[in-house]
This record gives structure tokens, C-alpha cells and sequence, in this order.
């Protein structure tokens, strides 16, 4: 760390918390990556959902809610603003009436930050925005490690015809060689399917699969030192759907599933990742209709 100021959240003991403009944790805003070593974006995108939408202002409601988020982690002594430059970039451009113009230019935009050094912290938007990300960072890094939570694999390999759609990403992924498949990992995966294809697919291909039967009443931190070995000091990606949790905890998405993780174990997994060569990540597939409190 160097003695270089940092963007910092502004205290709520100085600033109140209504006053400022909507940003991530009112992060300044602005339109370059260029000298920062980490960046929030949106991309409120939800024209490939399969039920229910909304995802499209889960950008917008993420920055509101983090107005409640402070510099400092009591409980992991984490203090990222002492030696990290951050900020927001606003989103990206998408276009609603047509997914695969919005999956060009999504990629596009993420090429300009990864190439100026700058790690893309995404919010989402469904899961479709996964594969041109991961696109731009592979073009970049090459083939990914992957830690993927989330209720469905997204292996699918098409619906209606199409081949892209949020229940596809990582298939589209494996097709063009952006993921190190030894070192993807999908947890919490439950529910029903059209055919069993999505899971096996996703082990045919070298994945390991962790159901969400698998991490009922108990804590991931094991789970999460295994995979720790697993991803060992390579490029990783962390692909983070919110319905992963239990629709008890997070109502707030199109295609809730019973019996998912809880918020404890869904932050022993992003602490898990402490130490590991991350190199990008999102949260998608929030929709703050159907949260009763948006």
C-alpha cells in the first residue's frame, strides 16, 4: 500500500446517509477505469430471464441498499479503501430489445476495463451477463477458474431456439474455452429440471457439482479449503446468483428455489476466497420486485 489517498465511503458519522448521488457505497463516479485497482458496475440487463423479470433495477437497489455499507469489517479486520483505489463506473449501455447486441456490448465494455488493470465487481442483471464478461476477462487472463453459487447449474444448452439466455452462460463458456473446467466449482445447486442433462453435463465436463443437499446444517468452511486447493493461484471468477440463498432469506429474484444456502454460509464462501488470485466477480440475477421491502 502506498501513501497515495484513496477514494473513501464517506462516514455516516459526517455525511447522513440520505445525502449524495446513488452510487456503490457513494463511491465517487466516473467514467474511466484508468487508475483504479477495483471498480463496481451494473448491468441492468434482464431480457434473458426465463420467469419472472426485474433484474434490470437490481443495479439501481444494490447502490441504494449499500448506503448501509461501512470502510471497515469488524469481524475480518478487512479495510479495502486503506489499499485499494475504487470507485464506480456507472453502467454499462445494454439494449433491451435486442440480448445478443447487449452481450456485444457488455464484452466490448469490459475489454476497456480489464485492459486498463482494473478488476470489474459486477451488479446484475441475469445471469446471462456472465458469459460476455467472462469473454473480456478470458480474452485477457485465458481460461478461468470459476467458483459459480447459485440454485441451477446454467448449463442448459438452449430454450425457444436459443442459445443464449441466463440458463446458458456456462455452457457458451465451455463452448469457446474461457473456463479452466478442472477448476470450476458450482455450490448450492438444487431443484428440478426439464431432464437431468444440466447436471451431468456440468460433471462430464470436469465440474465439481455441491448440491445444495450437501451443505444443509452444516458450515462451508471445509468446502471452501477445498476449493481454495483447487483453484490455486490462477486467474478465478466468482459468479455469484442470488438465489443461491434460500428464497426466505433473499424473495428478491425471478426464479426462487426452496431449500437453498444461507446468508452465514454465503459468507463463509466469499471468505473462503480470501487470498485467491480473483480477478472479477458479480452478483446477478437480484429483482427487488419481488422483495416485499424492494
Amino acid at each position: 500500500a502506498s501513501d497515495a489517498p484513496r477514494n473513501q465511503p464517506p462516514s455516516s458519522d459526517v455525511v447522513a446517509r440520505p445525502v449524495g448521488v446513488c452510487s456503490m457505497m457513494r463511491l465517487p463516479v466516473q467514467a474511466s477505469p484508468e487508475g483504479l485497482d477495483a471498480a463496481f458496475v451494473g448491468v441492468p440487463l434482464d431480457i434473458g430471464t426465463s420467469n419472472r423479470p426485474g433484474a434490470r433495477f437490481g443495479p439501481r437497489r444494490i447502490r441504494e441498499e449499500s448506503v448501509m455499507l461501512r470502510a471497515a469489517n469488524p469481524s475480518t479486520g478487512a479495510l479495502p479503501f486503506q489499499s485499494l483505489m475504487v470507485a464506480d463506473l456507472g453502467d454499462v449501455n445494454v439494449n433491451l430489445y435486442n440480448l445478443q447486441d447487449s452481450c456485444r456490448l457488455i464484452r466490448e465494455a469490459y475489454e476497456k476495463i480489464v485492459a486498463a488493470g482494473c478488476i470489474p465487481l459486477t451488479l446484475g442483471g441475469d445471469h446471462t451477463i456472465t458469459y460476455p464478461i467472462l469473454q473480456a476477462m478470458a480474452k485477457k487472463h485465458g481460461p478461468m477458474g470459476l467458483l459459480h453459487v447459485d440454485a441451477h447449474t446454467d448449463t442448459t444448452d438452449k430454450a425457444l431456439g436459443e442459445k443464449v439466455y441466463h440458463g446458458t452462460p456456462f455452457r457458451r463458456c465451455v463452448d469457446e474455452g474461457l473456463l479452466d473446467c478442472k477448476r470450476v466449482v458450482q455450490i448450492g445447486i438444487r431443484g428440478s429440471a426439464v431432464t437431468l442433462d444440466p447436471y451431468r453435463y456440468s460433471r462430464s465436463q470436469g465440474f465439481r457439482v455441491v448440491l445444495a443437499e450437501d451443505c444443509w446444517m452444516k458450515s462451508l468452511v471445509p468446502l471452501m479449503g477445498e476449493v481454495r486447493q483447487q483453484m490455486g493461484g490462477k486467474p478465478m471468477y466468482i459468479s455469484f446468483d442470488i438465489d443461491g440463498l434460500d428464497p426466505a432469506y433473499a424473495p428478491g429474484t425471478g426464479t426462487p428455489e426452496i431449500a437453498g444456502l444461507t446468508p452465514s454460509q454465503a459468507l463463509e464462501i466469499i471468505r473462503g476466497c480470501r487470498g485467491l488470485n480473483v480477478v472479477g466477480c458479480d452478483l446477478v440475477e437480484v429483482s427487488p420486485p419481488y422483495d416485499p421491502s424492494g
